[in-house]
């Protein structure tokens, strides 16, 4: 059966749009044909950190490509609304550029930014009138409770602080992440666990405050890290099997030992990829 689509060398975002159309039509892909906006939007998500995974890798190639992915889900979900009637691929684009230019005084109207600093100011301030928010915390509530926990407590801190609410350095967020940690010890030694649970949390946003004020996305440093432990404790593994150790038998004592030598060759490793 012939659908409504030419099959063409090269292809730009209208071709998409229509392409989605076809999918979804009578005639088209039974699949794309029965998705929701719900059944599909843990595919947006897995799609988004696909992105993040080739900007890590520097693969332009895989960029490109999963970046395309993206642009799928917002085509897709785009092309639903359509055809409910409410606003289309078109509507989003227009809604984007509105913003942009909005958000922009320092471009496009008669304010300045000589800086980063000052453009993120201007954006903030037009962002808070043009969402009707008039106190900070309005803009603290629309913070996604599905971000990351990392990421929304980072977030949740800086907006936060633009009110005024914060430390006046990071001696004194460390501080409050010893005083949580004793707090921590506390309900520990009670054995209360909602108590237990609660203070584990005030550490760990502590501990992304103190992330806030050093520079650091703590995100991004709880990857690394794990990326750390990771290749640490293949190379444990790696060891006691060359060693004969039995991993699951041998004391901390035993197992630090391999640990302290993993760290090593794990880090000449990565001085070696470095050059």
């Amino acid at each position: 059966m012939a659908v409504d689509f030419e099959i063409k060398d090269k292809y730009n975002i209208d071709d998409l749009v229509q392409l989605v159309k076809v999918l979804r039509a009578p005639n088209g892909c039974p699949w794309d044909r029965e998705q929701t906006h719900e059944s599909i939007k843990k595919n947006f998500i897995e799609e988004t950190y696909e992105v993040i995974e080739a900007i890590n890798k520097k693969d332009c190639e895989s960029l490109k490509e999963e970046l395309g992915d993206v642009l799928l889900q917002v085509a897709l979900h785009s092309e639903m609304e359509r055809e409910n009637g409410t606003f289309d691929f078109d509507d989003v684009a227009n809604d984007i550029c509105q913003k942009l230019v909005i958000r922009h005084p320092h471009v496009f109207g008669e304010l300045t930014a000589s800086n980063e600093k000052e453009a993120l100011q201007n954006w903030d301030e037009v962002k808070l009138k043009t969402k009707g928010m008039k106190k900070q915390s309005d803009s603290i509530i629309k913070v996604p409770r599905e971000f990351p926990a990392l990421m929304r407590a980072q977030k949740i801190q800086q907006k936060a602080a633009k009110a005024g609410f914060d430390w006046n350095d990071k001696n004194g967020a460390i501080e409050k992440l010893f005083e949580e940690i004793n707090e921590l010890q506390e309900a520990l030694s009670k054995g209360n666990k909602f108590e237990i649970e609660d203070e584990f949390g005030d550490v760990l946003f502590s501990c992304v405050n103190i992330a806030r004020f050093i520079d650091v996305d703590s995100e991004e440093a709880l990857t690394g890290a794990t990326d750390k432990f990771m290749n640490r404790f293949i190379e444990v593994e790696k060891l006691a099997q060359e060693q004969g150790i039995d991993m699951k038998n041998s004391s901390i004592e035993e197992l630090d030992i391999l640990w302290d030598k993993a760290k090593i060759i794990t880090a000449e490793k990565a001085n070696m990829e470095e050059k």
